[in-house]
């Protein structure tokens, strides 16, 4: 009988010892419901509840601020080409990572107060902590058209556009093009992704020329243009084919597509004063601007890019890197992807970038974890996801 109530006594004390966040995990998975509104084909419907993938268990003491509940919309659930990637994945590995419906892009139709409520958790570019309300809804409310919640254009041109399978590549600035001779192969492809220093001038043999989709954070195109002046980079692709992804990080994002939208300058924050038409050109229509949505970007450092950075204090610090989300973003919206100038193991046998006058070593920041990355790129390639470029010698 004493055995027993020292044993009751002990368990009473463990229980009042336990961290707190640990008494509120089976609170976590909760649904938060998001009500969806206002016209249009798209759907963003209450978070889907979603769980952790078996292989790897669950910080509970920052799971919170990580936040595995997502919305969902429907936009990419229709493709008919039968070598679709979304048709291959439930028989890969990645089946109980995948969400097919996802929400890849966001649009005025998400500048909701609800909205705003759910996402305002989380930081960076996984939520939106970091903007005031009155930006994000200035902002996202002028990307009013079909254009902007649909990535490719072969969505709202209706019927008889183009082959019911899209193509893509996507072109990273790594080293292993340089003297690649992978131009007209990237170039054949139905649309071109590109990302931070995209330089083409003088190296179109190797990476083409064409840009559909410049993916990037203000703070990247602004590193960009700093460091890779001297290479030729004075900014972004500015074609006629070419549209611009934000990945927002902060809200100078927000404040650069208002000002964009609107004519403007940017009128306040750090990049206050700055005209627009440097970074894009003069044609500023609402229709060549998107921004990836906080919950796909979390969504991808969650699921597919989780590092061990996470459970430490610094997990605040780390999200994918912008090429990394381009590819990903590629591969949820494209029926077949082809990757092109990505980190492979062999990586130290080339320079940093294939633009890079002198030989350069690959960098690598605590921020992003490039190599997590790379070992992703070779699954996804051995699952049949992805078709990578590894030299030379084939892809």
């Amino acid at each position: 009988m004493a055995f027993v109530l020292v044993a009751a006594l002990l368990s009473l004390l463990l229980l009042l010892l336990l961290p707190a966040q640990w008494k509120l995990w089976p609170k976590l998975s909760s649904r938060t419901p998001v009500n969806s509104q206002g016209p249009g084909a798209l759907v963003t419907a209450a978070p889907e509840q979603v769980t952790q993938p078996q292989h790897r268990a669950p910080a509970p003491t920052l799971w919170p601020s990580l936040g595995d509940t997502y919305g969902q919309d429907k936009t990419y659930c229709s493709s008919k080409c039968p070598s679709s990637i979304r048709k291959k994945i439930m028989a890969t590995e990645f089946k109980d990572i995948f969400l097919e419906t996802i929400p890849v892009l966001q649009w005025a139709q998400h500048a909701r107060e609800d909205e705003y409520q759910r996402l305002r958790r989380y930081t960076g570019a996984h939520g939106w902590k970091e903007v005031s309300w009155d930006v994000l809804k200035a902002s996202l409310s002028l990307l009013n058209t079909s254009a902007n919640g649909f990535l490719f254009d072969t969505h709202i041109q209706g019927p008889g556009a183009p082959a019911p399978c899209i193509r893509c590549a996507v072109v990273g600035n790594g080293g292993i093009l340089n003297g690649s001779r992978m131009g007209r192969t990237i170039d054949a492809h139905d649309y071109v992704f590109r990302v931070n220093g995209a330089i083409t001038a003088g190296f179109e043999k190797d990476v083409g020329n064409r840009t559909s989709f410049y993916v990037f954070s203000t703070n990247t195109m602004m590193n960009s243009m700093n460091s890779y002046a001297a290479e030729g980079f004075q900014h972004p692709p500015q074609t006629p084919e070419t549209r611009y992804v934000f990945l927002p990080d902060h809200d100078r994002d927000y404040l650069l597509l208002w000002a964009a939208v609107t004519h403007q300058r940017v009128d306040r924050g750090r990049d206050k004063g700055a005209w627009p038409q440097k970074y894009f050109g003069q044609d500023l229509l609402a229709e060549k601007f998107k921004m990836l949505h906080p919950d796909f970007v979390r969504y991808l450092r969650n699921r597919f890019l989780w590092a061990n950075i996470l459970a430490t204090p610094w997990w605040a610090l780390y999200r994918p890197s912008t090429g990394a989300v381009m590819l990903l973003a590629a591969i949820h919206t494209c029926d077949e992807v082809s990757a092109f100038g990505f980190l492979t193991p062999d990586y130290q046998a080339y320079s940093d970038h294939y633009f890079d006058r002198t030989r350069k070593r690959v960098q690598f920041f605590t921020n992003h974890d490039l190599k997590k990355e790379m070992k992703l790129w070779q699954r996804l390639q051995r699952s049949g996801l992805l078709s990578l470029y590894t030299g030379k010698e084939g892809t």
